[in-house]
């Protein structure tokens, strides 16, 4: 029988790409949708995936690119106007015929988060669960284990781990294990249309239980240090992180994180058992993978380019966060709140927790 061909964007992100290959090695035809023919998109080519070039904001180019796919997975661009590549996405899905979508949304997606790219994927989520006649399945991840180690190389080579969170706990997850959730939903997406799923690491830990952590991956002791907000926005521009990115996680951070967000309902889930049959890596395991990356090894060189790096952090430009708000002229609400503080979306947030152990009892 042959398999339906699954169109996957973001096919260079770190959780697109790992789509793309967990898709692969269950012999499922993949279309891998990328901005420019590069050295990335070509390592997708060389391991079997098709390639089709598209603009995400362009109905005629993202209709090319869908036009005999069936299932695909929808991850936003990090952009001020996000919901435009949305709707775009959803028209074009709808012409093209597609069967399902899997959704990449945010935990704290709400509407009427202070940030505004949350907002908009609070509407983006509503916009594909009505989309008639494709199943739809939002995949809806705390945080990321990889902002968590976007430092490592300090933390190996110089004994530092940043600290932006206070004492506030999560459940990182890795990006393999949410490609992971994914590719499960894709392969049988009618089992899964119109749920959420929360996929999480298997415990909440704080940044200091996290430097622990490092510390012994690494071999020695490692420091955590507080962040204050503006050497933030200069390790964030020295590391080439998007401004856009910056600008939420910090507000992630700031805001949600440590009110409590990711703590919710006890913070941890067993969705990923129950869509995959595994469980979520714990974040020692990723450690040692982002450990392992060539600028983390700790060598003299690389030693030497993390302290030169250190060094020159406070006196590098940052992001004046503020000022690209409003350069991108983001819209504001007239009483935003953290979805903490909402009613209904503690409320909805609660029946997100419960999902996976109801998926397990239907599966026995």
């Amino acid at each position: 029988m042959t398999k339906p061909t699954i169109l996957v964007t973001g096919a260079t992100g770190k959780t697109g790409g790992a789509v793309v290959t967990q898709l692969l090695a269950k012999g499922f035809p993949v279309r891998a949708l990328v901005r420019t023919l590069d050295g990335r998109a070509e390592v997708l080519r060389r391991a079997g995936a098709e390639l089709a070039v598209a603009d995400l904001f362009d109905p005629d180019q993202l209709l090319d690119a869908l036009r005999g796919t069936q299932r695909a997975y929808y991850m936003a661009p990090y952009h001020p106007h996000t919901l435009q590549s949305a709707v775009a996405f959803a028209v074009s899905a709808r012409q093209a015929g597609l069967e399902s979508i899997a959704q990449m949304s945010q935990w704290t997606s709400h509407r009427n988060h202070p940030v505004n790219l949350t907002r908009q994927i609070w509407l983006m989520d509503h916009l594909f669960a009505d989309l008639p006649g494709i199943a739809h399945t939002i995949l809806n991840p705390g945080m990321f284990a990889d902002n968590f180690l976007r430092t490592i190389d300090f933390a190996a080579l110089l004994g530092i781990y940043p600290v932006l969170s206070g004492d506030a706990k999560a459940a990182p997850v890795s990006n393999e294990d949410i490609a992971r959730a994914a590719v499960a939903v894709l392969v049988d997406p009618d089992r899964h249309a119109g749920k959420t799923y929360r996929p999480t690491g298997p415990e909440l830990l704080s940044a200091n239980q996290m430097a622990a952590v490092v510390a012994n991956v690494v071999g020695h002791r490692v420091i955590p240090v507080p962040l204050p907000y503006s050497l933030f926005t200069k390790v964030a521009r020295q590391q080439g992180v998007d401004p856009l990115m910056a600008s939420v996680f910090l507000r992630y951070v700031g805001g949600d994180m440590k009110a409590g967000v990711f703590e919710f309902e006890g913070g941890v889930t067993d969705v990923l058992e129950c869509l995959t049959g595994e469980p979520g890596e714990s974040f020692e395991t990723t450690t040692h993978r982002y450990s392992a990356l060539p600028f983390a090894r700790q060598t003299a060189a690389n030693r030497v380019k993390a302290f030169g790096k250190f060094m020159a952090t406070p006196f590098l430009p940052g992001y004046n966060l503020d000022r690209l708000d409003r350069h991108w002229e983001m819209p504001v609400p007239p009483d935003p709140s953290l979805g903490i503080d909402d009613p209904r979306w503690r409320d909805e947030h609660r029946v997100m927790m419960t999902q996976p152990s109801v998926l397990a009892q239907q599966a026995g």
